[in-house]
Protein backbone atom coordinates (compact mmCIF):
# COMPACT_ATOMS: atom_id res chain seq x y z
CA UNK A 1 0.00 0.00 0.00
CA UNK A 2 1.31 3.31 -0.92
CA UNK A 3 1.53 6.03 0.89
CA UNK A 4 -1.06 8.04 -0.25
CA UNK A 5 -3.80 5.37 -0.18
CA UNK A 6 -3.35 4.98 3.45
CA UNK A 7 -4.76 8.96 3.42
CA UNK A 8 -7.56 8.04 0.44
CA UNK A 9 -8.66 4.76 2.81
CA UNK A 10 -9.01 7.69 6.07
CA UNK A 11 -11.02 9.72 4.32
CA UNK A 12 -13.35 6.66 2.64
CA UNK A 13 -13.65 5.73 6.05
CA UNK A 14 -14.61 8.99 8.04
CA UNK A 15 -16.49 10.83 5.27
CA UNK A 16 -17.11 8.32 2.49
CA UNK A 17 -15.05 10.00 0.01
CA UNK A 18 -13.90 7.96 -3.26
CA UNK A 19 -10.95 9.66 -4.37
CA UNK A 20 -12.23 8.88 -7.76
CA UNK A 21 -14.67 11.48 -7.76
CA UNK A 22 -12.21 14.24 -6.99
CA UNK A 23 -9.42 12.87 -8.39
CA UNK A 24 -5.70 11.69 -6.12
CA UNK A 25 -4.03 15.24 -6.80
CA UNK A 26 -7.00 17.10 -4.98
CA UNK A 27 -6.13 14.81 -1.92
CA UNK A 28 -2.26 14.40 -2.26
CA UNK A 29 -2.31 18.60 -2.65
CA UNK A 30 -4.48 18.44 0.73
CA UNK A 31 -1.78 15.78 2.99
CA UNK A 32 0.91 17.99 1.01
CA UNK A 33 -0.30 20.79 2.66
CA UNK A 34 -0.74 19.61 6.29
CA UNK A 35 2.55 18.29 6.32
CA UNK A 36 4.11 21.66 5.73
CA UNK A 37 2.05 23.34 8.51
CA UNK A 38 2.41 20.55 10.80
CA UNK A 39 5.54 20.88 9.89
CA UNK A 40 6.58 17.56 9.56
CA UNK A 41 8.64 16.27 7.24
CA UNK A 42 7.46 13.04 5.76
CA UNK A 43 4.24 11.12 4.91
CA UNK A 44 5.01 8.27 7.52
CA UNK A 45 5.29 10.89 10.11
CA UNK A 46 2.42 12.87 9.28
CA UNK A 47 0.76 9.67 9.23
CA UNK A 48 1.61 8.37 12.71
CA UNK A 49 0.71 12.09 14.24
CA UNK A 50 -2.99 11.99 12.09
CA UNK A 51 -3.60 8.49 14.28
CA UNK A 52 -2.83 10.33 17.70
CA UNK A 53 -4.92 13.68 17.05
CA UNK A 54 -8.59 14.12 16.08
CA UNK A 55 -7.72 17.88 15.71
CA UNK A 56 -5.18 16.78 12.92
CA UNK A 57 -8.09 14.60 11.34
CA UNK A 58 -10.45 16.89 11.33
CA UNK A 59 -7.66 19.71 9.67
CA UNK A 60 -7.16 17.27 7.06
CA UNK A 61 -10.66 16.64 5.96
CA UNK A 62 -11.54 20.38 5.77
CA UNK A 63 -8.51 20.86 3.47
CA UNK A 64 -10.03 18.29 1.64
CA UNK A 65 -13.77 19.94 1.62
CA UNK A 66 -13.82 23.14 -0.96
CA UNK A 67 -16.82 24.42 -0.36
CA UNK A 68 -18.65 25.58 -3.60
CA UNK A 69 -22.25 26.86 -3.19
CA UNK A 70 -24.21 30.14 -3.58
CA UNK A 71 -27.78 31.06 -2.44
CA UNK A 72 -30.39 29.92 -4.72
CA UNK A 73 -28.28 27.51 -6.42
CA UNK A 74 -30.56 25.59 -8.61
CA UNK A 75 -33.41 28.35 -8.41
CA UNK A 76 -36.06 25.85 -9.35
CA UNK A 77 -35.58 23.95 -6.30
CA UNK A 78 -36.85 26.02 -4.38
CA UNK A 79 -39.89 27.72 -6.37
CA UNK A 80 -40.66 24.17 -5.97
CA UNK A 81 -40.26 23.91 -2.55
CA UNK A 82 -42.57 26.99 -1.91
CA UNK A 83 -45.57 25.65 -3.99
CA UNK A 84 -45.00 22.09 -2.12
CA UNK A 85 -44.74 23.58 1.05
CA UNK A 86 -48.01 25.41 0.88
CA UNK A 87 -49.69 21.91 -0.59
CA UNK A 88 -48.44 19.93 2.76
CA UNK A 89 -49.53 22.70 5.21
CA UNK A 90 -52.63 22.06 3.80
CA UNK A 91 -52.57 18.44 3.88
CA UNK A 92 -51.43 18.71 7.75
CA UNK A 93 -53.93 21.29 8.09
CA UNK A 94 -51.85 23.78 9.59
CA UNK A 95 -51.32 20.99 12.90
CA UNK A 96 -47.60 21.50 12.85
CA UNK A 97 -44.72 22.94 11.58
CA UNK A 98 -43.12 21.83 8.53
CA UNK A 99 -39.03 20.43 9.13
CA UNK A 100 -36.77 21.16 5.98
CA UNK A 101 -33.01 19.47 7.06
CA UNK A 102 -30.22 20.83 4.49
CA UNK A 103 -27.60 18.24 4.26
CA UNK A 104 -24.89 19.48 4.22
CA UNK A 105 -25.50 22.78 4.47
CA UNK A 106 -22.08 23.74 3.78
CA UNK A 107 -21.34 27.49 4.17
CA UNK A 108 -25.31 28.45 4.86
CA UNK A 109 -26.36 29.64 1.86
CA UNK A 110 -28.80 26.86 0.93
CA UNK A 111 -30.78 26.16 4.41
CA UNK A 112 -30.70 30.28 3.99
CA UNK A 113 -32.53 30.03 0.91
CA UNK A 114 -34.74 27.29 1.91
CA UNK A 115 -35.87 30.16 4.63
CA UNK A 116 -35.73 32.76 2.53
CA UNK A 117 -38.34 30.96 -0.20
CA UNK A 118 -40.44 30.17 2.07
CA UNK A 119 -41.07 33.28 3.55
CA UNK A 120 -41.38 34.59 -0.09
CA UNK A 121 -43.54 32.18 -0.65
CA UNK A 122 -46.19 33.41 1.71
CA UNK A 123 -45.44 31.33 5.06
CA UNK A 124 -45.38 32.63 8.56
CA UNK A 125 -42.15 31.95 10.61
CA UNK A 126 -44.16 29.77 12.89
CA UNK A 127 -44.73 27.31 10.12
CA UNK A 128 -41.78 26.23 9.37
CA UNK A 129 -38.05 25.24 10.66
CA UNK A 130 -35.40 24.35 8.45
CA UNK A 131 -32.07 22.33 10.01
CA UNK A 132 -28.59 22.67 8.55
CA UNK A 133 -25.76 20.07 9.19
CA UNK A 134 -22.24 19.43 7.99
CA UNK A 135 -19.67 17.64 8.70
CA UNK A 136 -17.41 20.63 8.48
CA UNK A 137 -17.17 22.73 12.22
CA UNK A 138 -15.34 25.58 10.37
CA UNK A 139 -18.09 25.60 7.69
CA UNK A 140 -20.91 25.42 10.17
CA UNK A 141 -18.90 28.18 12.02
CA UNK A 142 -19.59 30.41 8.97
CA UNK A 143 -23.02 29.79 8.55
CA UNK A 144 -23.53 30.93 11.85
CA UNK A 145 -22.01 33.88 11.32
CA UNK A 146 -24.19 34.73 8.04
CA UNK A 147 -21.99 37.58 6.58
CA UNK A 148 -21.47 36.77 3.03
CA UNK A 149 -19.02 37.81 0.43
CA UNK A 150 -20.05 38.83 -3.17
CA UNK A 151 -19.07 35.51 -4.27
CA UNK A 152 -21.98 34.08 -2.72
CA UNK A 153 -24.67 35.98 -4.92
CA UNK A 154 -24.25 34.61 -8.33
CA UNK A 155 -26.92 34.96 -11.54
CA UNK A 156 -29.10 38.29 -12.02
CA UNK A 157 -31.50 37.53 -9.77
CA UNK A 158 -30.72 39.02 -6.54
CA UNK A 159 -33.92 40.85 -5.48
CA UNK A 160 -34.15 38.66 -2.42
CA UNK A 161 -30.41 40.24 -1.06
CA UNK A 162 -32.76 43.42 -0.60
CA UNK A 163 -35.19 41.89 1.11
CA UNK A 164 -33.61 39.91 3.48
CA UNK A 165 -30.11 40.92 4.18
CA UNK A 166 -28.32 44.40 5.13
CA UNK A 167 -24.98 45.83 4.38
CA UNK A 168 -22.12 45.26 6.97
CA UNK A 169 -18.44 45.88 5.88
CA UNK A 170 -17.67 44.81 3.04
CA UNK A 171 -20.50 41.91 2.60
CA UNK A 172 -24.15 41.00 3.36
CA UNK A 173 -25.36 40.06 6.75
CA UNK A 174 -28.74 37.93 6.67
CA UNK A 175 -31.57 39.58 8.64
CA UNK A 176 -32.48 38.21 11.86
CA UNK A 177 -36.36 36.74 10.80
CA UNK A 178 -34.19 34.54 8.28
CA UNK A 179 -31.39 33.30 10.74
CA UNK A 180 -34.05 32.70 13.57
CA UNK A 181 -35.45 30.26 11.13
CA UNK A 182 -32.31 28.31 10.80
CA UNK A 183 -30.76 25.85 12.96
CA UNK A 184 -27.15 24.69 12.36
CA UNK A 185 -25.21 21.71 13.90
CA UNK A 186 -22.26 19.72 12.79
CA UNK A 187 -23.54 16.01 12.03
CA UNK A 188 -22.03 13.20 9.62
CA UNK A 189 -24.45 11.20 7.19
CA UNK A 190 -22.47 8.60 7.87
CA UNK A 191 -23.78 8.13 11.76
CA UNK A 192 -26.32 5.42 11.20
CA UNK A 193 -27.97 6.98 14.64
CA UNK A 194 -27.87 10.61 13.07
CA UNK A 195 -31.05 12.73 14.27
CA UNK A 196 -31.94 9.06 15.31
CA UNK A 197 -34.53 10.85 18.14
CA UNK A 198 -35.80 13.34 15.86
CA UNK A 199 -39.12 13.01 13.42
CA UNK A 200 -38.80 12.81 9.93
CA UNK A 201 -38.31 16.09 7.66
CA UNK A 202 -41.29 17.39 5.13
CA UNK A 203 -38.54 18.08 2.75
CA UNK A 204 -34.95 16.90 2.73
CA UNK A 205 -31.96 19.21 0.39
CA UNK A 206 -28.90 16.49 0.14
CA UNK A 207 -27.46 17.88 -3.06
CA UNK A 208 -24.33 17.11 -5.03
CA UNK A 209 -23.07 14.38 -2.29
CA UNK A 210 -24.01 11.10 -3.36
CA UNK A 211 -21.64 11.82 -6.45
CA UNK A 212 -18.35 11.83 -3.90
CA UNK A 213 -19.60 8.20 -2.81
CA UNK A 214 -18.73 4.82 -4.16
CA UNK A 215 -21.55 2.36 -4.58
CA UNK A 216 -22.01 0.97 -0.81
CA UNK A 217 -21.35 4.36 0.42
CA UNK A 218 -24.48 5.67 -1.38
CA UNK A 219 -26.58 2.86 -0.43
CA UNK A 220 -25.47 3.61 3.16
CA UNK A 221 -26.20 6.89 2.97
CA UNK A 222 -29.12 6.91 0.94
CA UNK A 223 -30.57 4.16 3.96
CA UNK A 224 -30.27 7.41 6.27
CA UNK A 225 -31.86 9.89 3.92
CA UNK A 226 -34.37 7.57 3.18
CA UNK A 227 -35.19 7.48 7.07
CA UNK A 228 -34.91 10.97 7.58
CA UNK A 229 -37.84 11.75 5.01
CA UNK A 230 -41.40 11.44 5.74
CA UNK A 231 -43.00 8.77 3.86
CA UNK A 232 -44.93 11.94 1.98
CA UNK A 233 -41.86 13.94 1.91
CA UNK A 234 -39.92 15.21 -0.69
CA UNK A 235 -35.89 14.62 -1.21
CA UNK A 236 -34.15 17.54 -3.44
CA UNK A 237 -31.05 15.96 -4.50
CA UNK A 238 -28.04 17.19 -7.37
CA UNK A 239 -28.84 16.91 -11.42
CA UNK A 240 -26.39 14.14 -11.45
CA UNK A 241 -27.92 12.09 -9.14
CA UNK A 242 -31.34 11.74 -10.72
CA UNK A 243 -30.41 8.25 -12.22
CA UNK A 244 -28.91 6.45 -8.68
CA UNK A 245 -31.96 7.98 -6.17
CA UNK A 246 -34.82 6.50 -9.33
CA UNK A 247 -32.55 3.00 -8.93
CA UNK A 248 -32.39 3.14 -4.85
CA UNK A 249 -36.53 3.22 -4.86
CA UNK A 250 -37.30 7.46 -5.64
CA UNK A 251 -39.13 8.94 -8.51
CA UNK A 252 -38.69 12.06 -9.67
CA UNK A 253 -42.46 14.42 -9.16
CA UNK A 254 -41.87 15.29 -12.61
CA UNK A 255 -41.20 19.27 -12.03
CA UNK A 256 -38.63 20.10 -14.80
CA UNK A 257 -35.02 21.32 -13.50
CA UNK A 258 -36.40 20.81 -9.53
CA UNK A 259 -34.05 17.61 -9.06
CA UNK A 260 -36.67 16.56 -6.47
CA UNK A 261 -38.13 12.67 -5.90
CA UNK A 262 -40.78 11.40 -3.74
CA UNK A 263 -41.39 7.92 -2.57
CA UNK A 264 -41.77 5.08 -5.89
CA UNK A 265 -45.07 4.28 -5.83
CA UNK A 266 -45.65 4.02 -9.51
CA UNK A 267 -43.97 0.89 -11.80
CA UNK A 268 -44.13 3.37 -14.84
CA UNK A 269 -41.44 5.13 -16.42
CA UNK A 270 -41.61 9.14 -14.49
CA UNK A 271 -41.77 12.16 -17.36
CA UNK A 272 -38.08 13.27 -18.38
CA UNK A 273 -37.19 16.11 -16.29
CA UNK A 274 -35.85 18.08 -19.66
CA UNK A 275 -35.87 21.79 -19.49
CA UNK A 276 -37.73 23.31 -22.61
CA UNK A 277 -35.77 26.40 -22.18
CA UNK A 278 -33.58 26.33 -25.50
CA UNK A 279 -29.69 26.02 -25.11
CA UNK A 280 -28.25 28.66 -23.07
CA UNK A 281 -24.72 28.45 -21.29
CA UNK A 282 -23.98 25.33 -19.35
CA UNK A 283 -24.36 25.79 -15.35
CA UNK A 284 -21.14 24.94 -13.29
CA UNK A 285 -21.39 21.38 -12.50
CA UNK A 286 -19.77 19.44 -9.51
CA UNK A 287 -17.58 16.22 -10.86
CA UNK A 288 -19.22 13.41 -11.58
CA UNK A 289 -18.35 10.00 -10.36
CA UNK A 290 -19.31 6.30 -9.76
CA UNK A 291 -22.78 5.11 -10.29
CA UNK A 292 -24.24 1.99 -9.12
CA UNK A 293 -25.11 -0.73 -12.02
CA UNK A 294 -28.55 -0.10 -13.12
CA UNK A 295 -31.38 -1.81 -14.02
CA UNK A 296 -32.42 -2.42 -17.67
CA UNK A 297 -35.99 -1.16 -17.19
CA UNK A 298 -37.29 1.99 -15.29
CA UNK A 299 -33.89 3.96 -15.49
CA UNK A 300 -35.63 7.82 -14.70
CA UNK A 301 -33.62 10.24 -16.11
CA UNK A 302 -31.05 13.00 -14.81
CA UNK A 303 -31.76 16.53 -15.60
CA UNK A 304 -30.91 17.66 -19.30
CA UNK A 305 -28.18 20.12 -19.58
CA UNK A 306 -29.17 23.02 -22.19
CA UNK A 307 -26.20 22.82 -24.96
CA UNK A 308 -23.09 24.65 -24.52
CA UNK A 309 -22.77 28.46 -25.72
CA UNK A 310 -20.85 27.04 -28.38
CA UNK A 311 -22.82 25.41 -30.15
CA UNK A 312 -24.52 26.48 -33.47
CA UNK A 313 -27.73 28.67 -32.75
CA UNK A 314 -30.90 26.85 -34.00
CA UNK A 315 -32.90 28.61 -36.85
CA UNK A 316 -36.52 29.15 -35.65
CA UNK A 317 -37.68 25.88 -36.63
CA UNK A 318 -35.16 23.60 -35.38
CA UNK A 319 -35.87 25.46 -31.98
CA UNK A 320 -39.48 24.72 -32.32
CA UNK A 321 -38.79 21.04 -32.98
CA UNK A 322 -36.14 21.09 -29.57
CA UNK A 323 -38.84 22.78 -27.62
CA UNK A 324 -41.21 19.88 -28.68
CA UNK A 325 -39.16 17.24 -27.82
CA UNK A 326 -38.33 19.06 -24.54
CA UNK A 327 -41.95 19.02 -24.01
CA UNK A 328 -43.22 15.45 -25.30
CA UNK A 329 -40.66 13.76 -23.12
CA UNK A 330 -41.56 15.89 -19.45
CA UNK A 331 -45.04 14.38 -20.68
CA UNK A 332 -43.57 10.85 -20.60
CA UNK A 333 -44.54 10.94 -24.50
CA UNK A 334 -41.93 8.43 -25.43
CA UNK A 335 -43.23 7.53 -28.65
CA UNK A 336 -44.05 10.86 -29.56
CA UNK A 337 -40.29 12.79 -28.49
CA UNK A 338 -38.84 9.87 -30.11
CA UNK A 339 -40.36 10.62 -33.29
CA UNK A 340 -40.14 14.22 -33.10
CA UNK A 341 -36.17 13.59 -32.92
CA UNK A 342 -35.82 11.13 -35.70
CA UNK A 343 -37.99 14.73 -37.78
CA UNK A 344 -35.21 17.13 -36.21
CA UNK A 345 -32.38 14.85 -37.57
CA UNK A 346 -33.82 14.36 -40.93
CA UNK A 347 -34.00 18.54 -41.63
CA UNK A 348 -31.53 19.97 -39.72
CA UNK A 349 -27.71 19.27 -38.52
CA UNK A 350 -27.53 16.49 -36.02
CA UNK A 351 -26.72 18.00 -32.49
CA UNK A 352 -25.60 15.96 -29.13
CA UNK A 353 -28.80 17.05 -27.27
CA UNK A 354 -30.78 15.27 -29.98
CA UNK A 355 -28.91 12.02 -29.63
CA UNK A 356 -28.75 12.09 -25.97
CA UNK A 357 -32.44 12.64 -25.68
CA UNK A 358 -32.88 9.33 -28.09
CA UNK A 359 -30.23 7.24 -25.97
CA UNK A 360 -32.44 8.46 -22.50
CA UNK A 361 -35.57 7.56 -24.60
CA UNK A 362 -34.06 3.90 -25.66
CA UNK A 363 -32.57 3.77 -21.91
CA UNK A 364 -36.33 3.57 -20.30
CA UNK A 365 -37.68 1.36 -22.83
CA UNK A 366 -34.99 -1.20 -22.11
CA UNK A 367 -32.69 -1.20 -24.94
CA UNK A 368 -29.42 -1.00 -23.28
CA UNK A 369 -27.50 -1.35 -26.80
CA UNK A 370 -29.45 1.28 -28.58
CA UNK A 371 -28.94 3.41 -25.81
CA UNK A 372 -25.29 2.88 -25.63
CA UNK A 373 -25.01 3.45 -29.08
CA UNK A 374 -27.28 6.99 -29.06
CA UNK A 375 -24.95 7.98 -26.17
CA UNK A 376 -22.03 7.52 -28.21
CA UNK A 377 -23.11 9.31 -31.28
CA UNK A 378 -23.53 12.50 -28.65
CA UNK A 379 -20.05 12.02 -27.64
CA UNK A 380 -19.18 12.07 -30.95
CA UNK A 381 -20.90 15.15 -31.84
CA UNK A 382 -19.90 16.76 -28.38
CA UNK A 383 -17.05 14.74 -26.18
CA UNK A 384 -17.82 15.98 -22.71
CA UNK A 385 -21.30 16.33 -22.94
CA UNK A 386 -21.70 15.44 -19.10
CA UNK A 387 -25.21 13.44 -19.19
CA UNK A 388 -24.20 11.42 -22.32
CA UNK A 389 -20.95 10.71 -20.29
CA UNK A 390 -22.65 9.76 -16.73
CA UNK A 391 -25.02 7.42 -18.93
CA UNK A 392 -23.17 5.44 -20.81
CA UNK A 393 -21.03 4.83 -18.11
CA UNK A 394 -23.56 3.79 -15.92
CA UNK A 395 -23.90 1.42 -19.00
CA UNK A 396 -20.80 0.05 -19.45
CA UNK A 397 -20.35 -0.52 -15.51
CA UNK A 398 -24.20 -2.60 -15.66
CA UNK A 399 -22.29 -4.66 -18.40
CA UNK A 400 -19.41 -5.56 -16.43
CA UNK A 401 -17.20 -3.20 -18.36
CA UNK A 402 -15.74 -1.44 -15.25
CA UNK A 403 -12.58 -0.07 -17.09
CA UNK A 404 -14.85 1.45 -19.86
CA UNK A 405 -16.94 3.14 -17.15
CA UNK A 406 -14.32 4.69 -15.20
CA UNK A 407 -12.52 6.32 -18.45
CA UNK A 408 -15.64 7.88 -18.63
CA UNK A 409 -16.73 9.01 -15.14
CA UNK A 410 -13.24 10.56 -14.99
CA UNK A 411 -13.37 12.50 -18.35
CA UNK A 412 -16.70 13.75 -16.95
CA UNK A 413 -14.74 14.71 -13.46
CA UNK A 414 -12.28 16.51 -15.39
CA UNK A 415 -15.06 18.60 -17.55
CA UNK A 416 -16.33 18.86 -14.19
CA UNK A 417 -13.48 20.46 -12.53
CA UNK A 418 -12.43 22.73 -15.83
CA UNK A 419 -15.94 23.93 -16.03
CA UNK A 420 -15.72 25.31 -12.17
CA UNK A 421 -12.30 26.55 -12.50
CA UNK A 422 -13.62 28.70 -15.87
CA UNK A 423 -16.51 29.93 -13.42
CA UNK A 424 -13.74 31.01 -10.66
CA UNK A 425 -11.51 33.18 -13.50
Amino acid sequence: MSSDQRFFDFLKERIGLDVASVGPAIIERAVRQRIILAQMVTADEYWQTLQGSRDEQQALIEAVIVPETWFFRYPESFATLGKLARKRLAELNNMRALRILSLPCSTGEEPYSIAMALLDAGLKPHQFKVDGMDVSPLSVDKARRALYGKNSFRGQELDFRERHFFAENDGYRVNEIVREQVRLQVGNVLDPSLLVSEPPFDFVFCRNLLIYFDQPTQQQVFAVLKRLTHVDGVLFIGPAEGSLLGRLGMRSIGIPQSFAFSRHSDPQPEPLPMPVALPTPLPVRQPVRSTPPPPVRNRPFAAVTPLPATAKSPNPDAASLLANIAALANEGKSAEARAACEQYLRSHEPVAQVFYWLGLLSDVAGSALEAQSYYRKALYLEPQHPEALMHLAALLQAQGDTAGARRLQERAARSGRTADSERKR
